[in-house]
């Protein structure tokens, strides 16, 4: 069975490209910063036209397109995209409710959309089953990530942490495997919220401080430890400093 979050490539094994066009930068930003963390190559235009030239440019292999912006709306760009021979897939953006607007928008060549407001992890999921049929396959890449003396081995679903195996719930796996894909990098609580939970910002922080305590009990007992607070910014996993 293929795994949801393993990582995506282009052929040539070069990061998946992927177009963010709304005129919110505040929006724009954490998608960006979504996407980037599924190691995806990122590009941000704030307006149609400059999409237009983005996706000549650029050339993703998604667009995230917002439809109502100021200058072109999304509805045209892909008009355009679409005469000029160009199928990339595109995800739609609205803030509009009516069916008949989310049918307009498919009838007319788009390939998906999501109605604001909208959790992170949906538009994930979403570009992923579009560049799937698409021909974006998944990465060849090691199942075992590892930290330290940590192991998680995503088939088989085993952690170890030098020698001791470690049992985990799903929830805490979740989240230590997230972690861990983002070693040395801090993640805030709305962060993870999203990606292991699928909760929007709205999401309540005190079940990630729950469950990072969980893992700590497991993870960190008897050991240096390895899951790492940065006060008032979220949390952080990184093996321990040798010393020299």
């Amino acid at each position: 069975m293929t795994d949801p979050h393993a990582p995506l490539a282009r052929p040539d094994g070069s990061p998946v490209r992927v177009l963010v066009v709304d005129d919110e930068q505040m929006l724009t930003d954490l998608l960006s910063m979504a996407l980037k963390m599924e190691g995806w190559e990122v590009r941000a235009e704030a307006s149609g036209f400059d999409a237009l030239r983005a996706a000549s440019e650029f050339a993703p292999d998604a667009v995230v397109l917002d439809i109502m912006m100021p200058d072109l709306d999304g509805m045209a760009v892909m008009q355009r995209l679409r005469q000029s021979g160009d199928d990339v897939p595109i995800l739609f953006l609205t803030a509009k409710d009516a069916v008949s607007d989310r049918v307009a928008g498919l009838t007319a060549g788009g390939d998906d959309y999501v109605t604001k407001p909208f959790s992170l992890e949906e538009v994930v999921a979403r570009l992923r089953a579009l560049m799937r049929r698409t021909g974006v396959q998944p990465a060849e890449e090691d199942p075992v990530l590892r930290v330290g003396d940590l192991s998680l081995n995503e088939d088989s679903h085993e952690v170890d942490r030098d020698g001791r195996e470690i049992e985990l719930t799903a929830t805490e796996f979740e989240l230590l495997r997230f972690l861990m894909r983002n070693p040395r990098r801090v993640l805030s609580k709305a962060q993870i919220l999203d990606r292991v939970w699928n909760y929007d910002f709205g999401g309540r922080s005190s079940v990630v401080e729950l469950y990072i305590s969980y893992l700590r009990k497991k993870i960190d007992a008897g050991g240096d430890p390895l899951i790492h607070t940065v006060r008032g910014a979220g949390y952080m996993i990184k093996a321990p400093q040798k010393e020299s």
